[in-house]
């Protein structure tokens, strides 16, 4: 895994860790938000803002249901960012 790749997770991981109320320890790359942590659609909201605020990036609503846990909000942030790594 690329040194930005890992920095880019750690920076998401911090920042759904805080939505959710929890250490960030526990998040699993392909733990379920809804499953493990409760997390509900205002958080999937609070999570999306955030994100978009940090990297100054607009992501589609529509891409809500494709970030339920923290590789797949990866992946959105990634494609919609234009990270390479």
């Amino acid at each position: 895994m690329s040194e930005a790749r890992e920095l880019h997770l750690d920076e998401l991981r911090e920042i759904v860790a805080e939505v959710l109320e929890v250490e960030p320890e526990e998040i699993a790359e392909t733990g379920s938000f809804v499953e493990e942590h409760e997390a509900d659609s205002l958080r999937a909201i609070e999570i999306l803002a955030r994100i978009e605020k940090k990297y100054k990036i607009d992501i589609p609503q529509a891409e809500l249901p494709n970030m339920g846990h923290l590789k797949a909000v990866y992946d959105v942030v990634a494609q919609q960012a234009g990270w390479q790594d």
